[in-house]
C-alpha cells in the first residue's frame, strides 16, 4: 500500500444526503487522510474520476459465500424441501477445497459489482477466510451452529476454536456468533451461542422467521405464542442481526424495537423462495436498523447490491401502494451505512470521511443505461448495475480498476474448477 489520489470526483459520502461536486481524495496506506479541493500530493497512483460517482463500497449483511455454486438450484422447491432435499445433500460432499473456490468465485463477483463487506454465514470458514485473504474483501464471518441433527457439541466446539483462533487477528476479517435459527438450534445450543458471544463480545447473527413453517416451528418447539418472545428471553441485551424478518406483525415489529436488534432484509431471496415480502418500511418507521443482504446465490442468483437495492424500493412501494415510501437516499443508506452499523463496522467504514479506512467504489454513468440524469440517487437505486462499478477499493487496495482485477487470482480457472465441483457434488431430485 502508498498513497492514492482520487481527482475531480463527484462524491456521495453518505455523511449527508447530498453530492460534492469536483472534489480529491487522498489515501495513505488504508485511510482516507484528506478530502479537499485540488490536492496537490505526490502518490503512487492518481486516479481520474471526472465525470464519474465516488461512493463508499457496498456492505452485504447476510450472504453464504461459498453457495455461488448452488445458482438456480431451487425451482420447484419449498424452502425447507430445497434445504433438505437438495442443499444439504450437496453441502455435506463439499470440501474445504471445494469452500475455497466457491468462495473466490463470490468474492470476485463481490469486488466487479462494488460490494467491498460481506456477512457470511455458512461452514468450512478457514476456507472462505484464506479466500478471503487472497481476494483483498473486507469479511466477517462464523461457523455457523445448529444441533437439528444432533451435532450440535461438534459445530460449537469448531466455532469457538475459530474465535480464538482468529479475532483480532487480520484487518479486514471481522467475526460474530452465528446461530442459523430457533427452528435448527434448541434452547440450550442457543444459549451456549449467546454464552460465547458474551464471552468474546461479538454480534450474533441468524435466520429469523423467513416464512410461515418456521414461525411456526419456532412456536411450537419453544412453546411460545410469537418468536418474539424467545428474542424477549435470551437476546434482548445482544447486538443480534436477524436476517430476513418476513414473518412479523407490526406488533412483534413493534417490539423488536426496543431490542438492540438490526435487521438484514433479503427482498429478491424471498421472493424466490415464495416468502413474501417483509415490512421494512414499518420497520424503518420504528427506527430499527435495516440493512441490505442478497443471501446466498442458491435462492438470491447473485450478489449484485444494486439489484438488491432496486428490489427493496419497488417492493416497499408496492406492498405499502405508497410510492412516496422508501425514498431513494434511505434505500443507499441501508447497502452502506446502516450495513455498516448491523455489523458494528460504523466507525471506520460505511461513509467517506476523513479518518476512515478507504472502502470506495467509482462508477461509471456515462453510459446508455444511466443517462440522462435528473435524480442522481434515483438513478444509482434504479439504473445502475453493478457492470456499471469501474473500479473497487478496500482498505486502501485497488482490487479492480477500469473493470480489471487486480488481484492476482486468474478467474477463468476459478470459474473452471467451480464447474467441475458441482458436476461432482450435484445431487438428483429424490422426491
Amino acid at each position: 500500500m502508498g498513497k492514492i489520489l482520487i481527482k475531480n470526483a463527484n462524491l456521495i459520502s453518505m455523511k449527508e444526503e447530498k453530492i460534492i461536486y469536483g472534489i480529491d481524495i487522498l489515501i495513505e496506506n488504508s485511510l482516507i487522510i484528506k478530502i479537499d479541493k485540488n490536492i496537490e500530493e505526490s502518490t503512487e497512483i492518481i486516479i481520474d474520476a471526472t465525470g464519474k460517482i465516488v461512493m463508499p463500497g457496498l456492505i452485504n449483511t447476510h450472504a453464504h459465500i461459498p453457495m455461488s455454486i448452488f445458482r438456480e438450484t431451487v425451482d420447484g422447491y419449498k424452502t425447507q424441501e430445497w434445504l433438505e432435499k437438495k442443499i444439504w445433500p450437496m453441502e455435506a460432499k463439499l470440501t474445504e477445497e471445494d469452500a475455497y473456490y466457491a468462495s473466490m468465485l463470490s468474492f470476485i463477483e463481490m469486488i466487479k459489482n462494488g460490494t467491498t463487506t460481506v456477512n457470511d454465514m455458512y461452514y468450512l470458514q478457514n476456507a472462505t477466510l484464506k479466500s478471503a485473504m487472497n481476494s483483498g474483501v473486507r469479511l466477517q464471518i462464523t461457523r455457523t451452529i445448529m444441533d437439528i441433527d444432533g451435532d450440535g457439541e461438534k459445530r460449537i466446539n469448531e466455532l469457538e476454536e475459530f474465535i480464538k483462533d482468529n479475532k483480532d487477528q487480520y484487518e479486514n476479517i471481522t467475526l460474530n456468533v452465528g446461530i442459523h435459527g430457533l427452528y435448527t438450534c434448541s434452547e440450550k445450543y442457543v444459549q451456549r451461542g449467546i454464552e460465547i458471544a458474551k464471552y468474546y463480545n461479538l454480534p450474533i447473527n441468524m435466520h429469523f422467521v423467513e416464512n410461515s413453517k418456521e414461525s411456526e416451528d419456532i412456536k411450537r418447539m419453544y412453546n411460545v405464542n410469537s418468536p418474539v418472545e424467545v428474542i424477549e428471553k435470551y437476546f434482548k441485551n445482544r447486538h443480534l442481526i436477524l436476517a430476513h424478518c418476513v414473518k412479523l406483525s407490526e406488533k412483534e415489529i413493534e417490539y423488536l424495537s426496543k431490542c438492540n436488534v438490526f435487521i438484514s432484509h433479503c427482498p429478491i431471496s424471498n421472493l424466490r423462495l415464495g416468502c413474501g415480502v417483509a415490512n421494512v418500511t414499518k420497520m424503518m418507521e420504528k427506527n430499527i436498523c435495516v440493512s441490505l443482504g442478497t443471501d446466498g446465490q442458491g435462492s438470491g442468483s447473485n450478489l449484485d447490491m444494486f439489484e438488491a437495492m432496486k428490489f427493496s424500493a419497488l417492493m416497499q412501494k408496492g406492498i405499502q401502494e405508497n410510492p412516496i415510501k422508501m425514498q431513494s437516499y434511505e434505500v443507499l443508506k441501508m447497502a452502506t451505512i446502516n450495513g455498516a452499523k448491523t455489523l458494528g463496522l460504523d466507525n471506520i467504514i460505511g461513509t467517506i470521511e476523513e479518518g476512515k479506512l478507504a472502502d470506495i467504489i467509482i462508477i461509471d454513468i456515462d453510459t446508455s443505461n444511466t443517462r440522462p440524469i435528473n435524480d442522481i440517487f434515483s438513478q444509482i437505486v434504479y439504473n445502475v448495475k453493478g457492470s456499471n462499478v469501474e473500479t473497487t477499493i478496500v482498505n486502501g487496495n485497488i482490487l479492480m480498476e477500469n473493470r480489471k482485477l487486480k488481484i492476482n487470482i486468474n478467474e477463468k480457472d476459478i470459474i473452471n474448477n467451480c464447474e467441475e465441483i458441482i458436476n461432482r457434488i450435484n445431487c438428483k431430485d429424490n422426491f
